[in-house]
């Protein structure tokens, strides 16, 4: 026998082989997940209200219409309705139609690139035709965050923060009851800290501390029971794979720095079933719409939440099961007596 082979472990030559391949699948999926959606940043039904008499918003809805596929029109009757579907979020600004000329409403507390995107779609062409708009942001983005990058930068270190709980409890051993425990305790203290930051300190959300403390917390629960719960059930393969999906997938696909509407499909849509889309964007509705709009990426996360403490819950009992199962059967061999 050789020295070389002495010395090479068995199946050497097939674990560089899986690294050879594997790393570079890697840096192409983290490249596509995180570039594609940048690349193709574009309004896709983004919604949009005019208001006015129909009469005089046709010209608006035709010039809108030129751009095919780009805004979900809206309808309504004046500027203090479409005010009122601003601040509910149901639409990301409006054209309204007056007497003394049209206006545009925005909220850039919402999305300052959808109301940036709407000067330019609105109110561009026209002053290039000789109308001048006058645009209102009906909700304003904090003074200390007017471009939201404080925000979008809170969405990445929520969900390192989960995915570093759910580890944890893993790597010392925690089972069951007692992970739960701990990872909601700690979910609560994280969410604490962070509204501490972003609101105490950096002025960055404006809302209610509290309420902005509950979607931190939850926010790092989803991930953290995500992460924890999948070990539970698959060993420490499972922390790989829904860290991968939460970094991969969630944080490019979150559209915290933009909007949902503006990533190409199906991107948008899955961003928002994942922890960090669903923690953006609810943390905009408590921080700067007094909770509008909230119920749909509360029950996200609350769902990731509990199928995540449910699945360490789980784990532990299958565990439980597996272990007293080779105890009964060793107690009925022994004989009696």
């Amino acid at each position: 026998m050789s020295t070389a082979s002495a010395t090479t472990p068995a199946g050497a030559p097939r674990r560089l082989l899986a690294v050879a391949v594997l790393v570079p699948l890697l840096a192409a999926l983290a490249l596509w997940a995180f570039a594609w959606p940048a690349a193709r940043t574009a309004p896709r039904d983004l919604p949009l209200g005019v208001a006015g008499p129909a009469a005089a918003t046709a010209q608006v809805e035709q010039q809108l219409a030129r751009h095919k596929g780009a805004f979900e029109i809206h309808h309504y009757a004046d500027e203090a309705a479409a005010r009122d579907a601003i601040e509910n979020r149901t639409v990301y600004g409006a054209v309204v139609v007056t007497a003394q000329g049209p206006e545009l409403l925005t909220a850039s507390a919402a999305s300052p690139v959808v109301a940036q995107l709407l000067q330019q779609a609105v109110a561009q062409p026209a002053a290039a035709n000789g109308t001048q708009v006058r645009t209102v942001d009906v909700v304003a983005a904090p003074a200390k965050d007017p471009r939201g990058a404080a925000l979008n930068a809170s969405v990445l270190p929520l969900a390192l923060a989960g995915i570093a709980a759910g580890a944890a409890v893993t790597s010392v051993g925690l089972r069951g009851t007692r992970a739960a425990v701990a990872l909601v305790g700690a979910s609560a203290l994280a969410g604490m800290a962070a509204a501490g930051i972003t609101d105490s300190w950096l002025g960055v959300v404006t809302g209610n501390w509290w309420a902005e403390a509950g979607v931190f917390g939850l926010a790092t629960l989803a991930v953290s029971s995500a992460v924890a719960g999948l070990a539970a059930l698959l060993g420490t393969a499972g922390i790989g794979i829904a860290s991968g999906v939460i970094m991969l997938f969630g944080n490019p696909f979150s559209a915290a720095p933009s909007a949902p509407q503006l990533l190409p499909e199906p991107a948008g849509a899955i961003g928002q079933w994942l922890p960090p889309g669903a923690s953006a964007t609810l943390l905009r509705s408590v921080a700067y719409f007094d909770g509008a709009a909230a119920t749909g990426p509360v029950l996200t996360l609350t769902w990731w939440a509990a199928l995540g403490l449910g699945a360490v819950l789980l784990g532990n009992a299958l565990k439980g099961r597996k272990k007293s199962a080779p105890s009964a059967a060793e107690r009925e061999l022994v004989p009696a007596g």
